[in-house]
């Protein structure tokens, strides 16, 4: 009979004393020398979750050793089975996560904050929690033993009862992690994905001055963005003003109006101006969460005025206050609603623990600054873009908005930046789509890789926005993306990566493949395939319809390869074969195959089978309702006798490459029924 292993804990406390505890597995329990540790397992609702209760007795008028400030508590746990292999989400700064895939727990990397497990018969997802005052993060552990590090980035503390870790598994990985988030979200009090409302602005295009002008951003710059996309009947409906707006002085914001010199009239004029010109309908703002990087400037007016809402660290910043912060955030979006600033883009959510080391535990903090920020958003209907805030403090203290960057920013000139840009946010979107619409970040159309970004906010389900300089940006790049109208042809979900490919690093092992899902008619969903070589080197790869968890059940469907225009039917776990050249990528649109036709919708666009509203079959004539008009395809075995669009025979217009019908209609914003009779 195999050994019971004990827990194992070290703790660190002040002027460098160390205990060294072992805990029988049994009854989790330490006694001695003035500490006591317990540690508990629990089962409930298909996850277990563990927790850490730990004491250090203090004597009155002596010198005490409390916990140290940087990583006070390391636990060792046992772990009866290995898993074969494992993903690992980590920090590789303060702001993102990205995976990293490992073949045991002494090679997981520090600061990982969820972990996929892939057994032979099961998969897992183990989150290390964020309890009211610490947070528990992964670092490298044993071949048999997990290790997690706890820390509240407060020294001092003499007693600790917190959740350690949830630990769920399932038949398949995607059921693993839902029940996770379904658990945490319930835990701390915050929606998931679906209860979130997202602003209607992020069903539109937009666009952002980051990388046109990073922060010598003004009004004439503004204004003249504006006209050429106006010029070019780029449907872009939002702007954002990002960061080099505001009133700051050595990194700390010391007013709330803008910056004089840059806009010397405010936002409202200018505003008003493009508005009355074209079709640009929302403006918002980028600030900090500290209100700038360093915070808010100390003796500045902006000081005196807000000095109830705001709050004075040990480490000399002065930011909002997580107790009181909702009046700060509150009076700076009442004046920029004056000015008629729709929502606001807020980043380095992920500072709060350099913020308040030392001064407010860091879950405390996290929480408090995100409930103050959502709750002086009210100004602004709730319209945020949460960035820079993927630390698990920070995604598990928002309880309402909807809209978190997933991955780090879009940088035009980095080198393989394509290639990271979508591993972070292929894998991060796992679990980070459980509770957000991911944001994956802006885009220049003018780029070596813009279509591959394209095609991947195409299928990104989240928002869809870019960033070209003046005179820079191709509207044929974007057509593929929306309406005319400008609104987004948007999926239902963040793209994920296909169950083969998470345990694999795609730079070194081949194709990352992606699969999403949209509505297909009144009821139905549709789905489709993206891969993407992330080698310099000829790939192949294959992928089947089952791949597509939750595409409409068929026995068989229609693929449509929307690159290279070819059709070929699988049954649903039939494997297509394919190869793609070094750096090459494809998209594929795949629908059930229905018993006379399957409606494509517009051909022109990635998504273009969520354009369809409703299908109707009837004495074998196919009732297809299309949110516009342009290029409509179906997909059929048999050839159709009669088609019209709206009142209007175009049977001689239908064109026949194989079972892919199109027909050519002029382009516009009205909606189309098409009828198909056979």
């Amino acid at each position: 009979m195999e050994e019971k292993k004990n827990i194992r804990c070290q703790i660190h406390c002040q002027k460098g004393k160390e205990i060294n505890a072992e805990l029988s597995i049994d009854t989790g329990i330490y006694e001695q020398d003035g500490i006591r540790i317990e540690v508990k397992n629990h089962a409930t609702d298909g996850c277990r979750y563990g927790e850490i209760r730990l004491n250090i007795k203090n004597e009155s008028c002596r010198e005490n050793f409390n916990l140290r400030m940087e990583k006070p508590i390391r636990v060792y746990l046992p772990m009866t089975e290995c898993p074969e292999k494992i993903t690992a989400m980590y920090l590789f700064n303060e702001w993102w996560t990205r995976p990293a895939y490992v073949s045991g727990f002494k090679d997981i990397p520090d600061f990982t904050q969820v972990a996929f497990f892939k057994y032979q018969d099961r998969f897992a997802c183990f989150v290390p929690m964020v309890g009211r005052d610490f947070k528990a993060y992964m670092v490298s552990g044993t071949e048999t033993e997990i290790c997690l590090e706890m820390t509240s980035y407060l020294g001092g503390q003499k007693e600790v009862d917190e959740p350690l870790y949830l630990l769920a598994e399932a038949p398949t990985l995607e059921e693993a992690v839902h029940r996770a988030f379904t658990w945490l979200a319930e835990y701390k009090g915050i929606r998931m994905r679906e209860a979130r409302r997202i602003p209607e602005m992020f069903r539109y295009l937009g666009w952002c001055s980051w990388d046109a002008f990073y922060r010598e951003v003004s009004e004439e710059n503004i204004r003249r963005k504006a006209e050429e996309l106006m010029e070019k009947n780029v449907p872009v409906k939002w702007m954002i003003i990002d960061d080099g707006w505001l009133s700051v002085q050595d990194e700390l914001l010391y007013d709330f109006a803008p910056d004089q010199e840059k806009f010397p009239n405010g936002f409202k004029n200018m505003i008003r101006d493009i508005k009355a010109k074209g079709d640009i309908r929302w403006f918002g703002v980028w600030h900090a969460l500290g209100g700038y990087w360093g915070g808010i400037l100390q003796g500045s007016e902006l000081d005196s005025k807000e000095r109830s809402y705001l709050y004075r660290t040990v480490n000399g910043k002065l930011v909002p206050s997580p107790q009181s912060g909702e009046g700060f955030y509150r009076d700076w979006y009442k004046e920029l609603r004056h000015e008629e600033i729709d929502f606001v883009k807020v980043d380095g959510q992920s500072a709060v623990p350099y913020y308040f080391e030392n001064s407010l535990p860091v879950s405390e903090a996290a929480r408090g600054m995100n409930q103050a920020l959502e709750s002086g958003a009210s100004y602004m209907d709730g319209a945020i873009i949460n960035c820079m805030g993927m630390a698990m403090e920070s995604i598990l203290a928002r309880p309402t908005s909807a809209i978190s960057r997933n991955s780090d920013d879009f940088v035009p000139d980095k080198e393989n930046g394509f290639a990271e840009h979508l591993l972070q946010n292929a894998y991060n979107a796992l679990y980070h789509n459980e509770l957000y619409c991911c944001d994956w970040d802006m885009f220049w159309t003018k780029h070596e890789d813009s279509v591959k970004h394209s095609l991947l906010r195409a299928i990104s389900g989240g928002l869809v926005y870019v960033s070209d300089k003046i005179g820079d940006t191709n509207p044929e790049v974007l057509k593929p993306l929306t309406y005319e109208d400008g609104r987004i042809l948007m999926m239902d979900r963040a793209a994920k990566p296909t169950e083969d490919c998470i345990f694999s690093n795609p730079m070194e092992n081949g194709v990352l493949k992606l699969h999403n899902v949209g509505s297909w008619g009144e009821c139905g969903k549709g789905g489709g395939i993206a891969a993407y070589n992330l080698t310099g080197l000829r790939q192949s790869y294959a992928f089947k319809p089952a791949d597509i968890p939750d595409i409409e059940m068929a026995d068989a469907y229609w693929v449509y390869d929307f690159f290279g225009k070819k059709v070929f039917a699988l049954d649903r776990n039939e494997s297509y074969e394919g190869i793609l050249e070094a750096d090459g990528f494809a998209w594929f649109v795949i629908l059930p195959k229905k018993k006379t036709g399957s409606c494509l919708g517009l051909l022109n666009k990635y998504a273009g089978f969520t354009a369809v509203e409703s299908m109707q079959e009837n004495d074998g004539t196919l009732i297809v309702v299309v949110t516009e008009s342009g290029t409509l395809g179906w997909l059929s075995e048999r050839e159709p006798r009669k088609v019209t669009a709206g009142s209007a025979d175009v049977t001689e217009k239908v064109l026949r490459d194989g079972n892919l019908y199109s027909v050519l209609l002029p382009e516009s914003s009205s909606k189309t029924v098409l009828s198909i009779v056979w």
